[in-house]
């Protein structure tokens, strides 16, 4: 029987062109289009073909039976109607989960990975085993090409092995189970069909509609509906003017009869799929016809000639220069390219807002960049548009896949500082209980998590909050209360994590603790069933899953579950306004579609490696290459060509680089010799969000606030940062705004400073400064579990060559008759109307009664031209307390100024030396300690009748040179006016 073949040209609506064409050859009878059966690729064909039906009805009709003969690229299953009647049931197939874990297993049994490593290798292998029973090819083919093909690398030769051990136990496993992979049941079904319908025909018409796939079962039921008395084929843009020539390059072409290869395809062609489909189901391109109705909706027929010239071969390119102005122009085709992907993002959406400002109007993004269409969705809800998505989000970026994962990796890292804060804070956790008061506990754990990590574990965080002293006792001690009521909600994960564990126990514990944190809210919503649907389905098959499960790689390995599920937003979203992917587009339609994101390696997306079979492999074995999906990427472009109106966009750069431009974008733009611009889109876009007027960059700050608030007290380490940055001074006293270290920061020099003042403060007070018991304080500091392991690896051999410097400067000291009075004492006195306090690293008596002021330095001690421009006094304000009797117990002058810096000398040398106040003129024996006092008092009485009991303003960066701290800038706008104001 004649074939009965036709196809629907890009520049008609293909879902309305069928309705259209199917009411007219059986709607005449009431009960005719109910009697019939419409095959399709997918459910969401079906329902774009069930609404052209709706557009094309004059208030009822009785609809024929949309049957998805099932999309493995969306893992659907096959239309039940298709399910085998009166003959032997086909085996169930085995639930995706179970099949995932048992390859994981077989993975990790023959190449010897861990776990999450299994998992992901599972997955290319399932694709792999699938493309095999897709395309019939018998796995057992494998096994001479290793003999076969001895120029493969050592490596493909490897995977090659392993690949035939797994595929050789897979069976086995199936069996046992009474399952048979999903892959091969579609095939059988499919084969059952066609058997039943080639002996009994349906009573009605049977129409396929918009397949393309030429797996080889479809094409033999493709074949079958085109050869029944009622039955029809319908193809989506199929180019029937495209000449021989291109059309015989495409392939597949016969082996060569030297060689035995088959030369290579242009698999990369719209057209390429199409043609294997025809070639599978016996029909030539002559017998199909053109399908003579319109789905009044539809671009000039000129279109569909413009877009089989732009996606011509390579190597018949050259007829652009023959083709005719009109042939090669894309009437109703225009182009976008912006800046970045934020601002093609914002065009897009206006672009999609302006459409709806006529009345029944559609409007759609296509894009397989999914970070735009997020971005697009953002921005069409400043106008109040839920756009339909109908690609969906993965499951691992949804607000319930980020919860399981921030719960997986505070366990994986033992509840270190980010990771658990960033668990503690997530959106769900306590969505449904006191928030804000959970919230209030979070950022106090936050606070005292501030700087270097504490002991790793709950009880490492416990005894961190724990720890006495310090500005911030009330919060630390409200940190603490709160914290051990949440301890209790993280036991169980930490417990599961601390011993051997198995998956379904990790996964259990993971699940558990979401409930806890986040009761019902972690599994409400479309994303929450589906989290809690993938959990279970997870858990029920993970003991036959890989083994060797360690806490360390249960992020990676959730991650990559979370990430293949897609969830999809429910139906209701705007009626005219949608957001497709590649496959959700297929045989959609509307007025205005946008192509977004045409750079190379989005659309077309880069070829996935097939981890398993080396290209020369696939190709031996007649499967798909991996350049087959940009034809398919092609053909989804040529159709959205098609479009009444069409708008491609494209970013000139991503987000770390510049982007290259799509190739079927280069195709256009030297087709046509340059698509028309949008400009206008351009221009809204950028002004959209720009505030009215010329920006106006601030002024330098230099707040001037009533002598009679200002501070009367202040820290001899406060007085340089008074002059040199008096506007920093004044964030910090009078506005109380203290800089945070970092979360899990690492150990800085002041961090370090600190804890080597802890080790002599204590030295001197409970050792009384014996030399010989100094290095036995700095190595039970380097050696407790508070120590920052960088701070063991690295600091320790410069702390060890400085404390032995110390031991040795004391020692010594001690000898010349030198002894130590006080360390780390608090001492104040009043001066110019202000009190003047400091803390004094260390006071000794001289021999000859005068007093000796030490300064530990970390670092390197001040320079000389910083002492002579009146900034680094420290230590002759100390002596100024000192000489005043500020500090308790402590009477005298001071004779002696020293920095003991615990740096390595500039030459390199051993750690430690002592220094002198330096004269500004350079003096031999340095300033003269009485001298240095009273140069001190001086600058500090004039800093203070300026700005603490005078009116000066607190102006922001005075003197930069000496205030290198960038603590307050951005509160100063300081990139505004630095350097604007002479």
């Amino acid at each position: 029987m004649h074939p009965k073949v036709f196809t629907i040209p890009a520049h008609r609506a293909f879902a309305d062109a069928l309705a259209a064409g199917l009411i007219a050859r059986h709607g005449r009878d009431k009960t005719g289009l109910a009697r019939g059966i419409v095959l399709v690729p997918n459910n969401r064909a079906a329902r774009a073909i069930q609404d052209a039906f709706v557009r094309r009805s004059d208030g009822g009709l009785l609809l024929p039976r949309l049957v998805p003969v099932g999309d493995p690229e969306l893992d659907e299953r096959i239309g039940g109607i298709l399910e085998p009647l009166g003959e032997a049931p086909v085996p169930p197939a085995v639930e995706p989960a179970r099949r995932l874990m048992l390859m994981g297993r077989l993975v990790q049994r023959h190449r010897g990975c861990d776990a999450a490593e299994a998992l992901r290798l599972a997955q290319d292998l399932a694709r792999t085993l699938d493309q095999l029973l897709i395309e019939e090819v018998d796995p057992a083919r494998l096994a001479g090409f290793a003999a076969e093909l001895p120029e493969l690398s050592i490596h493909w030769q490897k995977s090659l092995a392993q690949l035939q051990l797994i595929l050789a136990d897979w069976p086995a496993l199936l069996k046992a189970s009474g399952r048979i992979d999903l892959a091969r049941r579609r095939n059988l079904l499919l084969d059952a069909v066609a058997r039943r319908w080639r002996a009994a025909p349906p009573p009605g018409f049977v129409c396929a509609a918009g397949i393309t796939t030429a797996a080889p079962a479809v094409a033999r039921l493709l074949g079958t509906v085109a050869r029944l008395p009622e039955g029809m084929v319908l193809l989506p843009g199929l180019d029937l003017a495209l000449p021989a020539a291109e059309w015989d390059a495409l392939g597949p072409h016969e082996p060569d009869e030297e060689t035995g290869r088959r030369p290579p395809s242009i698999e990369t062609h719209p057209q390429y799929q199409l043609k294997l489909l025809l070639d599978r189901m016996s029909v030539a391109r002559g017998e199909v016809e053109r399908w003579r109705w319109g789905g009044g909706r539809d671009a000039p027929a000129a279109r569909s000639r413009a877009i089989a010239h732009a996606m011509a071969p390579a190597r018949f390119t050259e007829k652009w220069q023959r083709l005719k102005p009109a042939e090669r122009r894309l009437t109703g085709v225009r182009a976008l390219e912006l800046a970045d992907p934020a601002e093609e993002a914002q065009a897009i959406a206006l672009a999609l807002r302006e459409a709806l400002e006529e009345p029944g109007r559609t409007a759609a993004l296509i894009t397989p960049d999914r970070a735009l269409a997020r971005r697009v969705s953002a921005h069409l809800k400043r106008w109040g548009i839920e756009a339909d998505d109908s690609a969906g989000r993965p499951l691992a970026q949804t607000p319930p896949g980020t919860l399981l994962l921030a719960a997986a990796n505070a366990a994986a890292e033992r509840f270190a500082p980010v990771a658990l804060l960033a668990l503690l804070k997530h959106p769900l956790v306590m969505a449904q209980g006191d928030r804000l008061g959970w919230l209030d506990g979070a950022r106090l754990l936050d606070r005292m998590l501030r700087g270097p990590r504490p002991a790793a574990g709950l009880d490492g965080i416990a005894a961190h909050l724990a720890h006495e002293g310090g500005r911030d006792g009330d919060l630390r001690e409200a940190a603490a209360t709160w914290w051990r009521d949440v301890m209790p909600l993280l036991r169980p994960l930490e417990a599961v994590t601390q011993s051997e564990a198995t998956l379904a126990g990790l996964l259990g514990a993971v699940r558990e603790a979401a409930s806890a944190l986040a009761g019902i809210a972690a599994w409400a919503g479309p994303a929450g069933r589906a989290a809690a649907a993938t959990l279970a389905d997870f858990e029920a098959a993970s003991e036959e899953g890989p083994e060797r499960i360690q806490a360390a790689q249960l992020p990676a390995l959730l991650e990559g579950l979370l990430a293949d599920v897609a969830v999809r937003p429910p139906y209701g979203q705007h009626p005219r306004l949608f957001i497709w992917g590649l496959i959700e587009a297929r045989l959609q339609h509307a007025d205005l579609l946008v192509l977004g994101g045409l750079n190379e390696g989005t659309w077309p997306a880069l070829p996935a490696p097939d981890p398993w079979l080396a290209p020369r492999l696939r190709a031996d074995l007649g499967l798909p290459s991996l350049e087959r999906r940009i034809g398919l990427a092609a053909h989804d472009f040529a159709a959205a060509l098609g479009a009444p109106r069409v708008l491609v966009t494209r970013a000139r750069r991503d987000a770390r680089a510049p982007a290259i431009a799509s190739r079927f974008w280069l195709r256009l733009e030297a087709m046509t010799g340059g698509l028309t611009r949008s400009p206008a889109l351009r221009s809204w876009a950028r002004a959209i969000d720009r505030p009215a007027g010329e920006p106006v960059p601030a002024a330098r700050p230099a707040p001037a606030p009533d002598p009679a608030v200002r501070p009367r007290n202040i820290s001899v380490t406060e007085v340089d940062r008074l002059k040199a940055d008096p506007y920093a001074f004044y964030a910090r006293k009078m506005l109380a705004l203290t800089a945070l270290d970092p979360v899990d920061a690492d150990p800085t020099p002041a961090w370090r400073g600190s804890a080597v003042h802890d080790v002599l403060e204590a030295w001197m007070k409970e050792d009384e400064c014996d030399p010989a018991r100094l290095r036995e304080r700095a190595e039970a500091l380097l050696d407790s579990q508070t120590a920052h392991p960088l701070m063991r690896a690295l600091w320790q051999p410069l702390l060890t060559e400085a404390i032995d410097f110390i031991a040795d400067q004391v020692e010594a000291n001690q000898r010349e008759g030198r002894r130590p009075l006080a360390a780390e004492t608090w001492g104040a006195v009043e001066l110019a109307g202000v009190g003047l306090g400091g803390k004094v690293d260390r006071v000794d008596r001289m021999a000859d009664g005068g007093l000796a002021i030490v300064d530990y330095k970390t670092g390197q001690p001040p320079a000389k031209k910083a002492v002579g421009a009146g900034y680094s006094l420290q230590l002759g304000l100390l002596g100024l307390i000192a000489e005043r009797g500020g500090f308790p117990g402590i009477e005298g002058a001071a004779a002696c100024f020293e920095y003991w810096s615990l740096a390595r000398c500039p030459s390199g040398e051993r750690a430690g030396r002592r220094g002198f106040v330096a004269s500004p003129v350079g003096g031999r024996n340095g300033l003269d300690a009485a001298e240095f006092t009273a140069l001190a008092a001086g600058h500090f009485i004039a800093a203070a009748e300026a700005w603490l009991t005078g009116a000066e303003p607190f102006t922001a960066k005075l003197h930069p040179e000496y205030a290198p701290y960038g603590d307050y800038d951005q509160l100063m706008r300081r990139d505004e006016w630095y350097g604007r104001e002479g």
